[in-house]
């Protein structure tokens, strides 16, 4: 349609736009193409729906593959939500400033491109991350570090990019009273893995379980882009930005520490516990105690402040099994009871304590206990060292550390036995915080508002499993060939052989009352 308009028509149109934001953007609306300068923005099927949603629903969360024009849809929908409507008020959040400024940005010229006639408000205020118009509506963008938005009623709300904004949970409920008086919010993404607001937010929108309208759209929503575009696109893309950039698929983007391939894995081993018992019913029991096995007990304390949990995991040996685990906040000296208890229970199993912080105190009380095999190291270089022993040495101490220099061995030790299937996880518990358990600047860690006090108990217990156990075990076998070799010395020697003229009798009797000696010495080795 020409935009050269008599007034009556310039009115007619005027009414139109207002009541059609499609019908707004697609006839009047111009964008920055990178190629071919200022175009009129003709929107396809898919971006003409979203704009139908973004009216229709309140709250919108949008699963988008890269570069299809969503933050320009968004942007487009602004500008007639501004200049048709008094008093708007609307906020775009990012993790990083510059990107929600962009979108501002967008806003800004595309409401600048517009005809003449048809701008029944003007921009009276314009800083460059924020403008108003004369009819009381107004922008502007703001970083999730910030304090933005939070005292103030919203119209819109907007996040971008919003997979990617950390601690977005802990953010949503400082957020939602401001739109209480009926603002809407729109959340825009490219997933990055899962566990994580979006995520969350996704799945229950998909299971009608919240307030939001889920729109997916993967790459191939656009009708430009076919198999040969997608075969040159994802030339020289890894599997995990595939899945993030254009599948729209969860459970492998993301930058999780366990890669997500091994997240299927341990989803098909998921299953419920046999028990869930203890005084507050947390600690879970998927087999019960055999006498004829091993098993190991790795205990993570909470600091004491109420903010995480008291763990352990309990593994046998001899499968790589997690059989028993807990999760509680009980109080220090409670929770050196179970771990007294619970650990004869389990044949009195090697218990692993972390020593940080409070654990001390929980280590000090299995001590009074007698608790009779508590993991011991070297203070300087974390050398395992068994409990009869450490009596007599000054640098021993009990538990294990967590320390720059152990954590990334620890975990990598975890993410070892997990990539290559060694270790059976059944836990719902632990299997959810490895989703959530993400880089954070180079540093394995849970993703804010989450905790990993689970994983840490399982992945000292693949170190201890892996290390100490195991170099126990070859000692022990080096011990017992060692005492074998000794008891094989009782054999009769034959006097009569060359070289062996007079040897005294007696000297016969006094090398097997040595080996008797010797055997009686290590016999606690093969008990």
């Amino acid at each position: 349609m020409s935009f050269k308009l008599d007034k009556k028509q310039q009115v007619k149109e005027m009414l139109r736009c207002g009541k059609d934001p499609v019908y707004f953007l697609k006839t009047y609306a111009r964008i920055s193409h990178p190629m071919h300068g200022l175009i009129l923005f003709d929107t396809y099927d898919f971006q003409d729906t979203l704009l139908k949603d973004f009216n229709d629903y309140r709250f919108n969360v949008i699963l988008k593959a890269r570069q299809l024009g969503i933050s320009t849809i968004t942007a487009g929908y602004i500008v007639w939500l501004m200049l048709f409507h008094r008093d708007k008020a609307i906020l775009v959040m990012a993790t990083k400033f510059a990107t929600a400024g962009n979108l501002v940005k967008k806003v800004k010229n595309i409401m600048r491109n517009i005809p003449d006639w048809l701008k029944i408000a003007t921009i009276t205020v314009d800083n460059r991350t924020s403008f108003e118009l004369s009819n009381g509506s107004s922008i502007k963008a703001a970083s999730t570090s910030g304090d933005a938005g939070r005292s103030e009623a919203l119209s819109l709300l907007v996040l971008d990019e919003a997979a990617h904004i950390e601690g977005l949970e802990e953010l949503w409920t400082g957020l939602y009273p401001t739109l209480s008086t009926g603002g809407r919010c729109i959340a825009l993404s490219t997933p990055n893995g899962v566990g994580n607001w979006f995520h969350k937010t996704c799945t229950d929108a998909d299971a009608d379980a919240n307030n939001f309208n889920l729109t997916t759209l993967p790459w191939d929503v656009h009708p430009d882009r076919d198999a040969e575009w997608y075969k040159k696109e994802t030339r020289n893309m890894s599997k995990r930005q595939i899945a993030q950039e254009l599948e729209c698929n969860f459970n492998t983007s993301g930058e999780t520490v366990i890669d997500p391939e091994c997240m299927e894995y341990l989803h098909a081993t998921m299953r419920e516990p046999k028990h869930r018992t203890g005084f507050d019913r947390n600690f879970w029991i998927w087999e019960d105690f055999d006498p004829t096995c091993n098993y190991l007990m790795v205990a993570d304390v909470a600091r004491g402040d109420g903010a995480d949990y008291s763990t352990f995991q309990i593994i046998k040996l001899e499968t790589l099994e997690v059989v028993g685990e807990y999760q509680g906040k009980p109080s220090l000296d409670m929770y050196a009871g179970m771990l007294n208890q619970i650990g004869r229970e389990f044949g009195s199993a090697m218990l692993v304590v972390e020593n940080n912080n409070v654990g001390y105190s929980v280590l000090t009380k299995l001590m009074e206990y007698e608790y009779p095999n508590v993991y011991h190291s070297i203070k300087s270089t974390h050398e395992y060292i068994e409990q009869h022993q450490a009596e007599a040495i000054n640098s021993a101490v009990p538990g294990f550390t967590t320390s720059m220099k152990t954590r990334p061995l620890i975990i990598a030790k975890l993410e070892e036995f997990i990539r290559n299937k060694l270790i059976t996880i059944y836990s719902s518990r632990t299997i959810n915080e490895m989703k959530t358990f993400i880089w954070r600047n180079g540093r394995p860690q849970a993703m804010k508002g989450y905790h990993d006090d689970l994983i840490m108990a399982l992945a000292i217990a693949c170190w201890v499993r892996d290390t100490a156990i195991q170099s126990s075990a070859r000692d022990l076998n080096y011990q017992k060939a060692f005492v074998n070799a000794i008891v094989t010395s009782k054999t009769t020697m034959n006097t009569q052989i060359n070289g062996q003229h007079g040897y005294k009798k007696d000297n016969i009797f006094d090398k097997m009352s040595e080996a008797d000696k010797l055997y009686k010495q290590y016999q606690w080795i093969i008990k």
